[in-house]
Formats: structure tokens, sequence, C-alpha cells
């Protein structure tokens, strides 16, 4: 489009007081060889007054590339939403007014608010000019019907959460009946006050609103062959009673639920005697009647229930299995509700009933037939008669205990369902890395687990999971719960976290709500998340594309194929725009509309470099580290006058010529602030901060093949929640620079 320029410049909140306006105007317009008539000034330009100065001009003079230099970008968003217009903001109360003292006559003129002002509205007004504005990418035949995987009570409140808010839902189960593990229980725990009486299970309700709801077509006895294709445009071939069929839907709610630990591996708690039953298997007995052992048919009248079997343990499931305990005391009411002579003894590590469940902990407390006790279980072995001895140690009394009982139950761990296909993948991929010899033998030795969504990714069939996560989809529980690596798949219940039946109806629910905007969002061209506003795709110029597959390797959403000659091509709907394509290619060919390689580097270009005192870019992820800077502002703390801020996308989109771009120029020091990354990530985009360390490591043995120290380029690891450190992290990189390397030394040429 053809732009016509405005820059609007705020007096308010100490801009006026601290800064020369007249010259910031005066600079700016020299920099960027903007009439100064293109630059106004206004007190308070988020007031209405104001905004209607901008309005005016984009209805009469047909201002339509706007820069504002005033507040953060990340507040007053929708004042400063001009429809139809490119927007850029210059952050020059955060950055600058807010984070530095007022001049004086001893403040040297490089280090003063007056020139970062000048810098940031410069190198705003050049973004300005750089980018075009934005237009949504929208395919063609588009379905926003929600696929439910899994008809557990977390896949069933999926499916009718969606199906309520107008949705259509197909709803996938592998068995022949509906219901998952909640049809198999005799009783559920209470769900209203005063939580005494146990209830009948919540599943079978939710069954007949499914069988009952127009909107959802249930698919028993069925599983999945194959998906391909992207949000909107998923082909999902199913497999029922062994025909095949291929439907289109929108949006993908994984909800396959869970098994039970393998108890066969916990013969040191008596699994396999006659009488060690696991909690499973109480339940079927409990639906039968009363509860008798299984060697003899016989009341049991002394029951124990073992805490943890299999949960909390390295040796087994290092994690809780959330609903174990309450699970527990349910079973322990079984034994006193159908034998008022019984006793139930729980034998605990520790009881953990979070919410509401706690009151129920507390009734069973008060029934003098149940025994409670913490202890550390060491071994259950025959008693004779079919009984068992139960040791244990460290118990509230501080002894040694040995207890007799009918009959030991085994409250077991749960294993999500995608635990066995991710196990099988990793050891593919490891043993695939030794060759081909070794894959082979992988292959013909170990046999294949079934699998659950068969995704035709590059990356694999499956949802990842995090490294040491066990199995459990890797929603990115930190920043976005239900969101999976794989844009427009919700991970909901225990295949994502173990949780109670409760929890699984409120996760279902948050899933079929993501589910919902992801296929909305689609209809619009507008990313579905992070950037959940975000109109813009990847615009390759693959005339230069050297087939390298950088970017189809690093992108970590699995948005970039490659047609037969190795040559990418986006499914946009996958893309969720971070940019790291951007960062990873060498040809410097990917780029957006409004955030491309050539903008950030004439930004870096645009910087003023002063023959003495230090200029230090730093790039800052918009995700984590620049709300920390925001906050740290608001606060009042103070950065290093000498740092110019310039927030990126995700460092994943940094690309390597920007360093060149800054140390040519002369600049002293650049510095990333990403996401923290490792295990317990926390990059909005899974992978972005520890490719942009994994990139730069190459450009330390750059610089110092050009005798620049390594140390002039640096990465720190920020979280949000940093800002009160983030200043001395700056500022210690600024001082190195300053007292141990000094000025670049290509500085002036």
């Amino acid at each position: 489009m053809e732009k016509k320029y405005g820059v609007y410049i705020c007096k308010g909140c100490g801009i006026g007081e601290t800064l020369d306006i007249e010259k910031l105007v005066s600079d700016v317009a020299s920099n960027t060889r903007l009439a100064e008539e293109d630059i106004k000034t206004h007190d308070v330009l988020c007031s209405p007054d104001g905004i209607a100065m901008i309005n005016k001009d984009i209805k009469e003079s047909g201002v339509n590339a706007i820069t504002i230099g005033a507040c953060s970008w990340r507040v007053k968003y929708e004042e400063f939403d001009f429809p139809g217009c490119i927007v850029e903001r210059a952050n020059i109360r955060e950055l600058v007014v807010w984070t530095q003292p007022p001049a004086t006559e001893e403040t040297p003129e490089y280090y003063t608010p007056q020139m970062m002002a000048t810098d940031y509205v410069t190198m705003t007004v050049i973004k300005t000019q750089k980018g075009e504005l934005p237009e949504p990418g929208i395919l063609e035949d588009l379905s926003k019907t929600i696929m439910v995987v899994g008809g557990g009570i977390t896949g069933l409140t999926a499916a009718l959460e969606a199906a309520n808010a107008g949705y259509d839902v197909v709803l996938i189960e592998k068995e022949a009946e509906l219901g998952g593990w909640g049809a198999k229980l005799y009783k559920q725990i209470p769900r209203e006050y005063p939580y005494e009486q146990l209830e009948e299970p919540l599943v079978f309700t939710k069954i007949k609103e499914v069988n009952n709801n127009d909107k959802i077509k249930v698919f028993t006895s069925t599983t999945i062959e194959k998906t391909e294709g992207q949000p909107g445009l998923f082909d999902v071939t199913l497999n029922r009673n062994g025909s095949s069929e291929t439907i289109k839907v929108g949006a993908i709610v994984l909800a396959a639920g869970w098994k039970p630990y393998d108890a066969s591996k916990l013969t040191h708690l008596g699994y396999g005697l006659p009488n060690v039953i696991t909690s499973i298997e109480m339940e079927e007995i409990a639906k039968k009647g009363k509860i008798v052992r299984p060697s003899d048919g016989k009341e049991a009248k002394r029951v124990a229930f073992i805490q943890c079997a299999g949960s909390r343990d390295p040796e087994h499931l290092p994690y809780c299995s959330a609903f174990c305990c309450a699970t527990s005391l349910k079973q322990a009411k079984y034994v006193r509700e159908k034998n008022a002579d019984a006793a139930a003894y729980i034998l605990y590590k520790d009881l953990r009933t979070p919410g509401q469940t706690e009151i129920f902990y507390k009734n069973m407390q008060n029934d003098p037939g149940i025994m409670l006790t913490k202890a550390d279980v060491t071994g259950v072995t025959e008693a004779g008669n079919g009984n068992l001895y139960i040791e244990a140690e460290n118990t509230l009394l501080g002894e040694k205990i040995k207890l007799e009982a009918d009959l030991v139950v085994l409250a077991v761990g749960v294993v999500p369902v995608t635990a066995e296909p991710q196990q099988y993948l990793d050891k593919l991929n490891e043993e695939a890395a030794k060759g081909d010899d070794a894959k082979k033998a992988f292959l013909e030795s170990t046999p294949k687990p079934e699998f659950i969504l068969n995704l035709t990714y590059r990356q694999g069939p499956e949802l990842p999971s995090l490294e040491g996560a066990y199995g459990f989809a890797d929603s990115n529980f930190i920043c976005f719960q239900y969101e999976t690596r794989r844009t427009g798949i919700y991970a909901a219940g225990c295949v994502r976290q173990p949780m109670t039946m409760a929890d699984a109806t409120d996760d279902a629910t948050g899933a079929a709500l993501k589910a919902i905007q992801c296929v909305e969002h689609v209809a619009q061209g507008v990313a579905v998340h992070p950037r959940a506003w975000d109109v813009t795709f990847p615009d390759p110029l693959l005339q230069r594309c050297t087939a390298c597959k950088r970017c189809t390797e690093e992108c970590p959403f699995g948005a970039i194929d490659e047609d037969e000659k190795g040559i990418p091509y986006y499914k946009i709907n996958r893309c969720r725009r971070c940019g790291t394509c951007m960062g990873a290619c060498p040809e410097r060919i990917v780029s957006f509309k409004d955030y491309h390689v050539d903008m950030i580097g004439s930004m870096i270009k645009s910087i003023e470099i002063p023959d003495e005192g230090l200029r230090i870019i730093c790039l800052a992820c918009e995700n984590d580290a620049y709300p920390a800077l925001d906050t740290l502002a608001i606060k009042r703390k103070q950065l290093h006058p000498g740092v110019r801020i310039i927030p990126v996308r995700c460092l994943g989109s940094t690309n390597l010529v920007w360093v060149a771009d800054a140390f040519s120029r002369g600049v002293d020091g650049l510095l990333l602030l990403g996401c923290k990354y490792g295990e317990n990530y926390q990059c909005h985009f899974v992978k972005g901060s520890e490719l942009a360390n994994y990139r730069f490591s190459k450009v330390q043995e750059t610089l110092d093949r050009l005798q620049l120290e390594a140390e002039r380029c640096q990465m720190i690891q920020v979280a949000i929640s940093d800002y009160d450190q983030l200043p001395n992290m700056i500022n210690s990189f600024v001082k190195k620079i300053e007292d141990e390397l000094g000025p670049n030394p290509f500085k002036g040429f």
C-alpha cells in the first residue's frame, strides 16, 4: 500500500518533563527523512482529544502508517488501535523516562534520556517504514467440527460442552461402550455438601446426555488409522469394525485417558498373592455385592489399603497419581457400609484430598471402624489361612508395626495411555541414531504399541511429551494449559496430568473452549495461540531456497513440510507465527508483513553509535523478557543508559545476520533475553530460547576468529517474574564490557 506517515509523541506520564520534545521531533525527522509537520505532539495522547487528533489525520490527510511515541505497546492497545492502518509503538515511557534519572549538566550527551528517546522513536518509524499491513490468510472449505478422542468422563464432558456451544462433535471411543474407567466404578465420592454419602457415578448421566444430543456423532469400537492436514482441515481416517471412513474436522481434543500401573511390578507389596488386589479390582468386587476375598469367597472383615502403590516411588512412578487417596477413603466406606463389623486400615505416605474432598476425608476420620496411619510399607507376606501380614515403618508412633488383614488393596498409580507409544518412539529414535541395522533390529524385536492419533507429521505420529514426563502430553502447562505442540490438538484429563474426575470435567471444558477458539480463529485467518490476534503468516521467497531443511527441522509445531524436491511448504493453520523459521533460514528468505530480517536489521543500524560511551543492543523476547522490563520500569528500577531494547517475537526468530549488523556498526555488546529452556521450559514457542542458545554458540566461534571477544554476545534466561533481578543481569553484562572488554574496536569504521 502507498503509505502516508504520521508520528505522534505523547508528553504525558513524565515524558514532557524529562525530554525536550521539540528537539526530539527535529532529530527524528532528520533521522527518518520525514517532514517535521508529519510529527505531532500531545499532552495526553491516549485521551479522547489525542485519539481524535489521530483519527482526524487518518480521515482528512490519509495517514495510514502510524508511529506512537508514548507508553509500552503492552498497554493502551485498544486506544491505539486504528483499523486499516499500520501502527507501531515506541516505548519511551517505560524504557526511557521510568528507567533513567533526569539528565543533569554532568550527564554525558551519549547517556542522556534524550538520545535514548531519539533512538527508540527513530527505530520505530523505520519499523513502520519497513512493514506492510498484514492481511489474513484464509483457506477454503474449513470445518468447524470438533473431534473428541476418548469416551470417558473427560471425553464425554468435552463433547457435551462443545455441542452445547453449538458445534458439531465427533466422539471416538475404541471400546464397544462409552464410559471408560468411570463406568467401572461402584460408587463415586460425594460431590455435594455434607460430603458424606457416596453417589452413583456421574459418567452414566453424561452417557445418556451424549446419546441424546443431536450434535454429537458417536463412533464406538473405533480407532484412528491416520490424522493428516491442519486445523480446520484435518482429515481423519477411522477404522470401525474393520471398515475405514475419512472425516474432516477442525480441531481435536485428546481425552484418551489412563490405565492403572502394572501391579505385577509391585511384588514387594504382595501383588501376586491370592488376596492382594488393586483398587481397580476392588471396584469390581464391590459392584457384585459384599467385599469378599478372591481366594475363597469369604467376606473380608479386615481390609488394608496401601497408598502410593507404584506412585511417588523413584523405582516406579515418581509422581502423585492425584485420586488414589480419595479412592481408598471411598473404598474403606464400601467395607464399612457392607459390613458394620468390618474394619478398614489405610496406610499412607501422605493423604492428599484437595478442595471439598477434604470434608469427605474428615467425615471418614470420624468413623471408628477406619484406622488411618502414616507409614512406609516394607512388605506384605502370607499369614496363613489366606490372611496377610503388612509390615511398615516410619509410622506416626515412630515404631515398626505389623498388621494382619484378610484382604490387601493396592492403590495403584495412573499411567497415561500416551506413555507406551512415546516410550516406543523414544527408543526407536535412540536406536535409529546408531544406524540402520540397530533400527531394523529394534523394529523386529519390539512389538509396536497401539498408537492413538497416528499423525502424519514429520516429527512423529503422536503428541510429544516432555522429557521425563512419563508420557503425559506436553501441554506447555506453565503458559497454556491444554495446548500441545500440535496446533489445533488439545490434551485434557489424565493424558495431560493425573487428576480426579471432578478436575477432569473442568479440564474437558477448558480443552473444548480452546478447540472452539481454534476453529473460529482459523476461520478468520488469525493465529490460534499465543499470538491470538496475529493475522500475519510466513511468506518465503522460495525462488532462493536452497532446500537446506533448517526451517522444517527447527519448526517446533510441524508447520512446514517438504515437497519431493525438498522445498519447504507451509501448512499455515499449524503456524503460530513465532518466526523460528525466519531465524533458521541462512538465506534470509522467510518474512512476515510486519516482521522480517531486514526490518530488525535496519532498526539496529539506525541506532546512533557515539564515539564515546557504550551501546548495548538487547533483543528481548516479547513473551517473558519484555513484560519483565515493563514491570521493572513500573518499579522505577534503573537500566544502564547505553542499552537499547528491541523486542522480538521469540528468540527463535533471531537471525544471525543481526549480529553482523550490530557489530559492524560498532555496537559494543549484544544481549539476548529469552525464556527459560530445558526440561521445565517456559518458552511460549517451546524451543525458541534453546535454538537461539545453540545458534549463538556458533556465533561466538565466529567472533573469536574476528578477534572480537565471544563475551560480547551473551544470552540470559529470564522468567516474567525476574523483573527485580533483571536490572542487575543487564547492568552486570554492561559493566563487564565497560571494565574488561572495552569499546568495540570496529567503532567508527
